[in-house]
C-alpha cells in the first residue's frame, strides 16, 4: 500500500451546539472528504484531536500566552482528549467515523514549569497545549484513564476494528 499526507485546508471550527465528540467527527468528516476529491480510489482518513476541560474546548494554542492559560488551566484537574476520525472510500464515497475518549489528570504544575515547556516551542501545534510524548508533556501526566495512542494523537486499536469492519462492509 502507498501512503500519502496531505493537508486538507479546512478550518478547525468548533460548532457550540455540538458536543465534542460530534465536533471532532464533523471535522474529521470534513477532511476526509476535502481530500478524497483529489482521488479515484482511496480510501482517505481524516482526524481532528481536542481537549475538553468544564465544557470549555482547548485546540491548538494560538499564541505562548494562551498556550501558558490552557495549561494553567489543566493543572492539578483531570481533562479529555478526544479524537475524532473519518475513512472515506472513494469511488464508492462510503464514509465512517467514530471517536475515542481518553481522562487525562495533570498534576500541580509551577508556572516555571509551565513557562519553559511553552518557550520551547513545543506545545503549539497541540490540541490542549501539550503533547504527552514531549519532555515536559510526559512529567504533567499523573493518570490516564483510556487510550494512551489516542492522547499521543491517534487512536490506533479503535481505529483498526473500524478500519477490518469498514473494508468487510466494502466488499459486500
Amino acid at each position: 500500500m502507498n501512503f500519502e499526507i496531505r493537508e486538507s485546508g479546512v478550518a478547525e471550527e468548533f460548532d457550540n451546539l455540538k458536543t465534542p465528540s460530534e465536533n471532532v467527527q464533523l471535522i474529521s468528516f470534513r477532511k476526509a472528504s476535502a481530500i478524497a476529491r483529489y482521488y479515484q480510489s482511496a480510501i482517505v482518513i481524516g482526524a481532528d484531536t481536542i481537549v475538553v476541560y468544564n465544557g470549555k474546548i482547548f485546540g491548538k494554542p494560538e499564541n505562548e500566552q494562551d498556550a501558558f492559560s490552557a495549561l494553567q488551566t489543566l493543572s492539578g484537574q483531570t481533562h479529555q482528549v478526544y479524537t475524532g476520525f473519518t475513512l472515506f472510500d472513494r469511488p464508492s464515497n462510503q464514509s465512517v467515523s467514530s471517536v475515542e475518549i481518553t481522562n487525562v489528570t495533570f498534576r500541580k504544575l509551577t508556572k516555571e514549569e509551565i513557562w519553559e515547556y511553552v518557550r520551547s516551542g513545543a506545545p503549539m501545534d497541540k490540541a490542549g497545549a501539550y503533547g504527552i510524548q514531549d519532555d515536559y508533556g510526559a512529567v504533567f501526566v499523573e493518570r490516564i484513564e483510556g487510550c494512551f495512542y489516542n492522547v499521543v494523537g491517534f487512536p490506533l486499536t479503535k481505529f483498526y476494528l473500524l478500519m477490518k469492519q469498514f473494508q468487510e462492509q466494502l466488499e459486500l
